[in-house]
């Protein structure tokens, strides 16, 4: 999957905020038939996502859709309306184990199959929001349709409800559930992604939250707003500071090499082959972003 920054949640209730959310510079869209909308308007709400799906992909955003879920399974009538070409994939919320995310795999093959889309088109991605979702995360990250998994931690939210921590901004209480679910993405060869920062104009509270995610080796977050977005992609971007001083330890490297030695003094530090490829991985990444 191609490196995602941010995810923007955008209520599928609401067309002027579908329609101005291509504007906010995230990488990809969350169309949210869940949470964000009242019950009520939920099957208004599936038709307009499902139309406007072609408009927005047309308009070059990348698009996943967030589903209901109901008594027993997700909700069959949101996928096979959402399932689509182009959309990139489903976010489920609350699974209770592997058990769900195989089920959702299955319902969203049944609606690719029906859409006349090759099986395996849609990802998938679960928000793990119940304890013993995170508890199994690798097992979660493992299922192949999966792409990444989710270890959000807002305020009050699920997740804090469920493992009864006591919610705060510098994060202790969940840096051992966000360092679990980076784990299990990453030897899953699966994408970690963190957040959620509600309180919305807090921006320096979203940088300092942001930045400590990405130092635990999260890949991106969920933003809730689309002013959330621009702080999260730069904290998310390598510097050109930073691209700067990786490439200069590729040369120096390069440069003993040549001479004939396997490691080199850099910036005060021991480099050899292992710090290079490192170099060269955020020299890549700072390139995805670009292009």
């Amino acid at each position: 999957m191609k490196p995602i920054r941010s995810f923007l949640f955008v209520p599928g209730n609401k067309e002027t905020m579908l329609d101005k959310a291509v504007n906010a510079g995230a990488d990809a869209l969350i169309l949210d038939l869940e949470d964000s909308v009242p019950p009520a308007e939920k099957v208004a709400a599936r038709a307009l996502v499902a139309r406007k799906i072609p408009e927005l992909i047309a308009k070059g955003q990348r698009i996943w859709v967030r589903i209901n879920r109901t008594a027993h399974i997700y909700d069959l009538d949101d996928l096979l309306a959402v399932v689509q070409p182009g959309v990139e994939g489903i976010y489920i919320s609350k699974p209770w184990g592997p058990e769900d995310v195989h089920m959702a795999s299955c319902m969203i093959a049944e609606a690719e199959s029906r859409a006349n889309l090759e099986i395996g088109t849609i990802k998938l991605i679960p928000l793990l929001e119940t304890a013993r979702s995170m508890q199994l995360c690798f097992e979660i990250a493992q299922i192949p349709r999966v792409a990444g998994i989710v270890g959000a931690t807002a305020k009050n939210a699920d997740v804090g409800r469920a493992l009864k921590y006591v919610w705060t901004a510098e994060g202790r209480e969940s840096e051992y559930l966000k360092s679990r679910v980076v784990m299990a993405a990453r030897a899953a060869g699966k994408v970690p992604i963190g957040g959620i920062w509600q309180q919305i104009k807090d921006l320096e509270g979203l940088a300092r939250a942001s930045q400590f995610d990405r130092q635990l080796g999260m890949a991106g977050e969920l933003a809730l707003h689309p002013m959330q977005v621009e702080t999260i992609n730069r904290t998310y971007t390598p510097t050109v500071d930073e691209v700067a001083y990786y490439q200069g330890m590729v040369d120096a490297l390069a440069q003993a090499q040549a001479n004939g030695r396997a490691s080199v003094m850099y910036d005060g530090e021991h480099i050899d082959i292992a710090h290079v490829k490192t170099a060269h991985d955020i020299i890549a990444l700072a390139a995805e972003y670009q292009s």
